[in-house]
């Protein structure tokens, strides 16, 4: 893996939008006041046209056009950086114009995103070997600054590589709270309860609380939604990964899919062979399935029973994904996880 280098006072920060723009409120004011406190924290800021553009079928602009800018952006040596307007649904159609192996031949830059922004950062990871970070979109540095941001530029600059879980979360009608201040903090009220399953006599079992588990690997990963939707295509370079570099840390966290569709996914992951050399995985809180189960089928069993005969650690109701805050966390680096209770810690190597 390449690993790019950290920003730095003075560097550009480029905001691209291959998946949905920052045209309609709540996202524009949310972006100018991001661009605000990127500038504030001595960074230069350009955004592509794509960004200010909503002409486009479910996403910004015509996919094609998306995708140069995107292209455009990261040739750019003078952009530094790049981080996503925000995420979407149909971002897998611009990456059918991006040329990776263009991307892989480039200097690495990192890139920021989560959602639909998996489109990009697992495929820079399995096929460029440029590792990205899973963390707030542009308009989500809008807001009061919380650990999640904090966390996201400690990554970015690099100031540090190890990530830790939080304390609380909100609830996923929370954002409905917040329609009239667009900026305004996260309601976190709800506490975080990890959930741990141990391989025993074949089965996960749900650990006792008190054990220290302990895995290495490649981080790899993402919105479940999106890896399924690329699984089996040209993007899909996931098993010669896997023999490359061996053992993988597996983050995972559902967007719109229920529980059944849940289960779905990850069987369908498992039969592709992506997991074969998993050491563990970390799920996040799903959001439209968040407390809901289907004919028995929640999306705790909706995991661990597909996952069960890898032996190995699963972590579920991790700070990952839709359900805020989200520890951003690093697509294509060697990270070592720690999990004691509901304290989760993700150290990542980034050298």
């Amino acid at each position: 893996m390449r690993i790019p280098d950290f920003l730095k006072k003075g560097d550009t920060i480029g905001i691209v939008a291959p998946s949905f723009g920052a045209v309609i409120e709540p996202y524009a004011a949310r972006l100018a006041a991001a661009i605000r406190k990127f500038e504030d924290r001595g960074y230069r800021v350009v955004c592509a046209d794509s960004v200010y553009k909503s002409d486009g079928l479910g996403i910004s602009t015509d996919p094609a056009s998306a995708a140069a800018d995107l292209m455009d952006f990261y040739l750019d040596d003078s952009i530094d950086a790049l981080i996503s307007a925000g995420g979407g649904e149909l971002m897998n159609e611009t990456i059918s114009h991006v040329d990776f192996k263009k991307l892989a031949a480039a200097k690495p830059k990192w890139y920021m995103g989560y959602s639909d922004n998996t489109n990009f950062i697992f495929p820079m990871a399995v096929l460029a070997g440029v590792p990205g970070i899973y963390g707030p979109c542009a308009t989500g540095f809008g807001k009061v600054w919380e650990q999640t941001e904090n966390d996201a530029f400690m990554l970015l600059e690099g100031r540090g590589q190890l990530v830790k879980g939080y304390d609380l979360f909100e609830l996923p009608t929370a954002g409905d709270d917040r329609k009239d201040d667009p900026l305004a903090p996260y309601a976190l009220t709800e506490p975080k309860i990890l959930r741990s399953y141990l391989p025993e006599g074949g089965r996960l079992q749900s650990a006792g609380g008190g054990e220290d588990i302990c895995f290495s690997g490649t981080l790899l990963g993402g919105c479940l939604d999106v890896l399924d939707n690329l699984s089996g295509t040209e993007f899909d370079a996931v098993r010669g990964f896997n023999a490359a570099h061996g053992p993988a840390i597996w983050m995972l966290e559902a967007c719109d899919l229920n529980p059944m569709s849940i289960r779905r996914a990850v069987w369908a992951l498992a039969h592709r062979g992506w997991f074969d050399t998993a050491a563990g995985f970390l799920i996040g809180r799903p959001l439209a399935s968040f407390r809901e189960e289907m004919m028995g089928v929640d999306a705790y069993n909706a995991v661990t029973d597909i996952l069960a005969p890898y032996g190995v650690p699963v972590i579920m109701d991790c700070d990952i994904g839709h359900v805020s805050p989200m520890m951003p966390l690093v697509v294509g680096a060697p990270a070592d996880v720690r999990v004691s209770g509901n304290d989760l810690a993700v150290n990542f190597n980034l050298k």
